[in-house]
């Protein structure tokens, strides 16, 4: 094996994250299923890679200054993304997030120096929405600009640049298939559309969790929600900027139960500790895995990001009365 070479800049450590093959789900899928460890980012999630992609956007044209401030309404990982960036960079943060969240993504924000702003969870429509939020505190802060992931393409741009192409050279230019589920919509219209540049055959699947809308809009064209998830990070319920024209091929809803049987094998057979997004992706690949397969494709090989690592998620995903007030079950070692 041969070791990376020394990076110059800290930011170089954004990205070119290690891709594993997964045991346990390739088996159950009878194809290959391929993990692409954004876990390994310096803000261990795949959200350090639309942080960099847009502050330095907003660097270029001009719009972020010296000592300025960039503001955003997160579920708690891009802005960790946002804050570290922001040190490297010079510039001071501000984040705005609901306040239902784990408590280990409040703490970690306050932790790197980040103005941590908490509002109630609501909906979109509601100008109390932690986006509107924090474009308000974008607009009224001197010499800040707002991030403004879910709508600002430097999101989904990153992803065609960077992901889709170390996935491509990961694999040798053989990848049948690529999922993920979508809160931005960045990572997988930028995956979808760069990975199809190489070759348009590659199938593209969202991975929706239950109470998201997009799994009817891909299927039905229409935006309709069913049920409801404790995943962070996770779920749309309408067409943000980022996945406008997303080449979207086909859909699957996974549950949050689902998703917890591969957090738990994931972490008990194969020693990666994980966010339920991961578990929810991993389910979500192996779903397309069985479709290529029914399709008549041979030893199809699927890709899939492992969004964030499940230290995250200490007091809730791994907490077994947490679990329990949620009506989830309870992984057995926790019982």
């Amino acid at each position: 094996m041969i070791a990376p070479q020394p990076r110059d800049d800290t930011l170089e450590l954004i990205g070119n994250t290690p891709l594993v093959l997964l045991q346990g789900p390739s088996e159950a899928a009878g194809c290959e299923i391929y993990g692409k460890c954004e876990f390994a980012n310096p803000g261990a999630s795949v959200k350090d890679r639309a942080a960099l992609g847009i502050i330095r956007d907003a660097e270029a044209s001009g719009e972020l200054k010296p000592g300025g401030t960039v503001v955003e309404g997160t579920a708690g990982n891009t802005g960790i993304g946002i804050a570290l960036v922001a040190n490297a960079l010079g510039y001071k943060t501000i984040i705005v997030m609901p306040d239902n969240q784990s408590q280990e993504k409040m703490d970690t924000l306050r932790a790197l120096g980040a103005k941590l702003v908490l509002v109630p969870p609501t909906k979109f429509a509601d100008p109390c929405h932690f986006v509107h939020t924090s474009r308000r505190l974008a607009e009224e802060t001197e010499g800040a600009i707002w991030a403004n992931q879910f709508d600002n393409t430097a999101n989904r741009k990153v992803h065609i640049e960077t992901t889709a192409a170390e996935l491509w050279e990961q694999m040798d230019g053989k990848i049948d298939g690529f999922t993920c589920a979508a809160g931005t919509g960045g990572t997988i219209a930028g995956v979808g559309l760069g990975l199809k540049s190489f070759d348009e055959t590659v199938q593209i699947a969202l991975t929706d969790p239950h109470g998201a809308a997009l799994y009817s809009y891909f299927a039905d064209g229409e935006l309709k929600s069913e049920g409801s998830s404790v995943a962070e990070g996770i779920g749309q319920g309408r067409i943000t900027g980022n996945l406008e024209g997303a080449p979207i091929d086909t859909q699957f809803r996974i549950s949050d139960e689902e998703g917890l049987v591969w957090v738990a094998r994931l972490l008990r057979e194969e020693g990666l500790c994980l966010g339920l997004s991961s578990g929810i992706n991993v389910a979500g690949a192996i779903a397309l895995g069985q479709h290529l397969i029914a399709e008549g494709r041979e030893n199809p090989r699927v890709a899939t990001i492992l969004c964030d690592t499940g230290f995250r998620y200490l007091s809730s995903l791994y907490n077994a009365e947490w679990l329990e007030k949620k009506g989830l079950p309870v992984f057995e070692w926790l019982k």
